[in-house]
């Protein structure tokens, strides 16, 4: 796992260095949550401004190009008039192995603007999920950092879904960035 260094930029806690960062690379450190489950925290280094950013990552129906394992993502109606949050439904399907899981998540979604996004689950195939993307302003661009903590109905012991974390999520990073940067 690799160490947290805290940088002086508004006392933000970066995983590894402002010049990996910089650099393009992507930071990311996961940890068990529950026996089948994994909690995972990644960082990226955006080179456009927050606001840009932000325009990005709250347009629910592009996370089919961030994470090509997502085969559907949209907006559902709220569930009242009054209701100050959102609703989303996302399907994604991954092989592991020998075995391809579908799955699909109902998440309330809080957004406090053009600082960051929480996802919880309503619904779905997992015992529990929850996420947050917050962005930071940094040189001249943004740092992302996405956290997600979750356990499958599926299950699969959490050092395979660590391994599967670290074998894809990076790339579904860059993918990410090449798409918010176009």
């Amino acid at each position: 796992m690799m160490a947290s260094t805290a940088l002086s930029d508004r006392n933000t806690v970066f995983l590894g260095t402002a010049p990996t960062l910089l650099q393009g690379e992507i930071t990311l450190e996961t940890a068990a949550h529950t026996a089948w489950g994994a909690a995972v925290t990644a960082q990226m280094y955006l080179p456009r401004e927050r606001s840009q950013v932000w325009q990005q990552i709250t347009d629910y129906p592009r996370w089919i190009h961030y994470f090509p394992d997502i085969t559907q993502s949209h907006l559902l109606p709220p569930t009242s008039p009054y209701s100050t949050s959102k609703r989303l439904y996302q399907a994604a399907s991954k092989t592991l192995l020998f075995l391809t899981a579908h799955v699909e998540i109902y998440l309330k979604v809080l957004e406090t603007p053009k600082q960051s996004v929480e996802f919880h689950l309503e619904s779905g195939s997992f015992r529990d999920f929850t996420a947050r993307l917050h962005l930071q302003d940094f040189a001249t661009g943004t740092v992302l950092t996405y956290h997600v903590q979750a356990t499958p109905t599926i299950p699969v012991p959490s050092p395979l879904i660590q391994q599967a974390i670290h074998f894809d999520l990076p790339t579904n990073m860059r993918t990410m960035r090449q798409a918010i940067c176009q």
